[in-house]
Parts: structure tokens; sequence; C-alpha cells
């Protein structure tokens, strides 16, 4: 998610059965109206980075990473303190969620596609991505403490054959087929990990330990593989592109993402991640690129049609309303 383009003690516990607060996600379905909204503003922001995101193909791209992710941490600190909500330290196995966010979803992911852009088309890996629908509609629930709903997977798999209509089909070969499952299993695990710990957390604690996180990670290997200088080496051009990332596509994608999946649940998030590649399409169109083919148009509708079966009003008798909360 990050953009469609990447230690624990013996006292924890197991991975598989972290302690009762930590398990225990959210549910706020009180308004699903604003995790909707929420989710497509963020997939919208994702989708229209793919053009900003090319800038950077000639920077070091993991000092660049670095600090696009330390300049959204810090953002996202002050507008906490601001707005005054409390950001809480992670403790016990807390770490692991979190830390396994900032590895596989935004480190790990972002090095996939670089690698996998070397050895596949810009497709195969859009397509990798557009699966992630209907892995969130079965593991999600079961982190969440419910059932998987045969409704919303098959609205999952439906979105998943839009978005890949939209994104097209390219060539690869073996080691791009296996950087675009890298990138499938990245990408899903930055919505699973976090179910855990957005119950404690929020979407904004969540947010803002990823981002710190992955940008100690990234400046590491930075610090390695591009000098300690590298980034004298970032150009006005390479600023502005990490700035719009850090700003839009970081700080504000990551809090509306998961204030999506803390709302909706990650089934039905998951189904808006539909809507980044149709942006995509979209920002190329106004940018100057040549009008959507008719493939494109096709897939545009059957994503549609996917987010409409997955958000039509369930005939099960409503349960009684939660007080709505709209602290995000």
């Amino acid at each position: 998610m990050s953009t469609l383009r990447a230690p624990v003690a013996a006292d924890h516990g197991p991975l598989t059965a972290p302690p009762a607060e930590v398990v225990a996600a959210p549910r706020k379905r009180a308004v699903p109206g604003l995790g909707v909204a929420a989710g497509v503003t963020a997939m919208v922001c994702v989708g229209g980075s793919v053009a900003v995101s090319s800038v950077l193909a000639g920077a070091p791209v993991f000092t660049a990473e670095a600090v696009r992710y330390a300049g959204a941490c810090l953002l996202l600190v002050l507008l906490a303190r601001v707005t005054g909500r409390r950001l809480a330290m992670p403790r016990g196995a807390e770490w692991l969620w979190l830390g396994g966010i900032a590895l596989t979803g935004l480190v790990v992911f972002n090095v996939a596609l670089v690698q996998g852009s070397k050895h596949a088309e810009p497709a195969v890996l859009g397509v990798a991505v557009a699966c992630v629908p209907a892995v969130l509609a079965v593991i999600g629930p079961l982190l969440e403490g419910s059932r998987p709903r045969r409704s919303l997977i098959a609205a999952a798999l439906v979105v998943t054959c839009g978005a890949a209509l939209v994104q097209g089909v390219g060539r690869t070969d073996a080691i791009g087929v296996a950087w675009a499952v890298v990138v499938f299993g990245c990408e899903a695990a930055f919505t699973l990990l976090a179910i855990p710990v957005l119950g404690r957390h929020g979407p904004w604690g969540v947010s803002v330990h990823a981002t710190w996180l992955a940008a100690v990670i990234f400046g590491a290997i930075g610090m390695v593989h591009e000098g300690p200088a590298a980034a004298a080496h970032l150009t006005r051009a390479d600023w502005l592109a990490v700035g719009y990332l850090a700003v839009a596509v970081t700080a504000v994608a990551f809090v509306l993402w998961y204030s999506c999946v803390s709302r909706l649940g990650a089934s039905q998030a998951g189904l808006l991640t539909g809507v980044a590649p149709v942006a995509a399409a979209g920002t190329g169109v106004l940018l100057g690129g040549a009008a959507p083919r008719p493939l494109v148009w096709a897939g545009i509708a059957v994503v549609a049609l996917g987010l409409a079966l997955g958000f039509r009003p369930s005939r099960r008798p409503a349960a009684p309303a939660a007080e709505p909360d709209l602290n995000w």
C-alpha cells in the first residue's frame, strides 16, 4: 500500500497468541459512509502516486524512502499532538505486529517492486497487488474474530478481475513472477498485520509506529548501500516527489486506510483497493496520456460491479447500532 509501485523478548509469547487486549480489533460499523470515504480517498492518493514515483527512478531509492517515512512520521506526530490524539508506546507482542508492517508492508514491498521491475513489466506487479482483496476477505475476518462471508469473497474476486483488466497484462520471467508473489504477500500484510493492534493504537498510532520503524530500516540499508552522503544527491525534483509521497501517500493515506479498515473490517475495506488502478488510469489521462482503451473501461465497470456487490445492504436483521465514533 505504500505506493503502487516498499526483536522480541522471550516473555512476549508466540505470534499466534498475543494478549487478549492486543488481538481485539475495533469494530466501528456505525458510520460506514465515513469508512468508505476514507478508503476511497486513500486509494486515490495511492493510485495517483504512480506518476510521481517514477520521478525517483534514478535517485538513491533507500535514502529517499528513509526521508519519506521519517518526514511522514514527523508530520503525523505533530498533527497528533495538535489534535490531542494520544500515541501509546508498543508493548509485548505489539512490536511483532508493528515491526511486521514496517518490514514487509513497507520495506520488502518497495524492494520487491524495484527488483521485480527488472524482470517483469509493471502490469505484472500491478496484477499481483490486485489479487489482495480476496486474501483480505478470507483471512481478515479470522483475525477480527469472525467468519469470512461468501458474498464478500465473491465481490473481492470480481474486484480483482476488474483491477486486473485495468492493469492489463505484461511480460515476465520466472524471477519476475517470484517478485510478484512477494509484492502480493507484502501488500496483504500491510493490512492484515495491523488488525491486532488497531484496537489499542488506532489508525494514527499504527501509522506513526510503522513509519518510524520503516525510516530506521530504510536508513540503515541506505547507509550501507548508498553511503551517508546519498541525500545530497537528491535533486529538487526528487525532494518534491519525496515530499508529496510523505504527505499524501504516506501520512494522509495511511491514516485514512487504517481508519477504513477499523470501521469497515478488512473484507469490505479490501474491496476499495480496486479504486487504486482506476485512479492511476485517470491520473494518466489528466497528465496528458492517451484515453483508456476499451479493455480498461471494461475493467472499471467490473470493479464498480464488485464494489456494488460488496457494499449492497445485507438482508440479515440489523444489529443494534453503536454510538457513532467520529474520532479517527
